[in-house]
């Protein structure tokens, strides 16, 4: 028993310490290689296209001036689209993370149970029915990411098994939901079609500068609330005794970090529609690289960006035909879903 009270030795605190710091220098290296990935591919959405522009050119747009060709192709259409997919790639990764923590299950991300299906239902009612645009588009959709969100979570609580069945209950409503989808474009007027299918797969397509402001306001106020409470969602990812035995108010942390999250994934579809599996891919991505243990907020949410950005620049050159970043980010979350799901019933299988 003296034994086993007995403080650690002088070694195994030094190995402790050192252990913690190998693991910070991992993540700043990590973040800081996401970071620099992120600025190239924005430099290169910025650059390439129907015309490719020296770097000068850009720089010189980006200050201020003006530049015959490069003010209307770089500062008009690309630059609005390079910081729609940066904002949108942050607010997936950042959202995705947070649910796939707090829930503990790599399933949970809003795309898998529902909730960016809600917000799409509702951006195209929006657009084929009531024919609004911008600002009230978002609304709406934001306010319907919130209530198909809060009525996923009030149909799953209770039991011992409430992430399962919030997946589950999740991954139904987002079913009925792209029947919605389908029947309003059955419906939708001819001209209506093309603003719609946009949000069937996600698409940086006519990105304007207009509609950045808003996606940049929800990023910059509720990321950092998610990194504020990060402590409290590593504690939620031990379980809710465990947590409030940390001294977490389980309760309110959680209807913060949901509101936060379903916010951040609202906005982002509102603005791009439903970019497939971005906040599915980027959290566990982000914990590989940048090891166990360490905090994948951040990391996640740079990790989102890069996908945006490097989706899009592969759907914009890769190919003969130019497809919407959703189809190329589709192509890259299928088999890993596929994946996880295969692994998941062969565990509740062996159990």
């Amino acid at each position: 028993m003296t034994a086993l009270l007995a403080p650690p030795t002088d070694a195994a605190v030094a190995r402790l310490r050192a252990g913690r710091r190998s693991r910070s220098r991992r993540r700043i290296l990590t973040m800081s290689a996401l970071g620099v990935l992120a600025i190239v591919l924005f430099g290169a959405m910025l650059v390439l296209g129907n015309t490719i522009y020296p770097l000068s050119d850009v720089l010189a747009v980006l200050t201020g001036q003006k530049v015959p060709g490069a003010s209307f192709a770089v500062g008009t259409l690309r630059l609005p689209r390079a910081l729609t997919a940066v904002l949108a790639g942050i607010a997936f990764g950042v959202a995705g993370s947070t649910f796939q923590t707090m829930l503990r299950n790599p399933l949970a991300s809003p795309d898998v149970i529902g909730i960016t299906s809600g917000a799409s239902a509702a951006a195209v009612l929006s657009l084929v029915v009531l024919h609004w645009s911008g600002a009230a588009t978002m609304g709406l959709a934001l306010v319907a990411g919130i209530a198909t969100a809060t009525i996923i979570y009030l149909a799953a609580r209770g039991g011992e098994s409430t992430g399962g069945r919030l997946i589950l209950i999740g991954i139904g409503v987002g079913a009925m939901m792209d029947a919605v989808v389908s029947y309003l474009l059955l419906r939708a007027a001819v001209w209506d079609l093309p603003a719609a299918i946009r949000w069937m797969t996600g698409s940086l397509n006519g990105s304007r500068m207009e509609d950045v402001p808003p996606l940049a306001i929800a990023v910059v106020v509720l990321v950092p609330v998610v990194v504020l409470l990060g402590r409290d969602l590593g504690a939620l990812e031990l379980g809710d005794a465990s947590a409030t035995a940390l001294g977490v108010r389980v309760d309110r942390t959680r209807i913060l970090l949901v509101l936060a999250a379903v916010a951040l994934a609202c906005f982002a579809t509102a603005t791009t529609g439903p970019i497939a599996f971005v906040a599915f891919l980027a959290g566990p991505i982000a914990a590989r690289i940048v090891g166990p243990g360490a905090p994948v907020i951040l990391p996640a949410a740079l990790t989102g960006a890069v996908l945006v950005l490097a989706a899009d620049l592969l759907g914009q050159f890769a190919f003969d035909t130019k497809f919407p970043v959703g189809v190329i980010t589709g192509i890259l979350g299928a088999p890993y879903l596929i994946y996880l799901l295969i692994r998941t019933s062969r565990r509740g299988g062996s159990s």
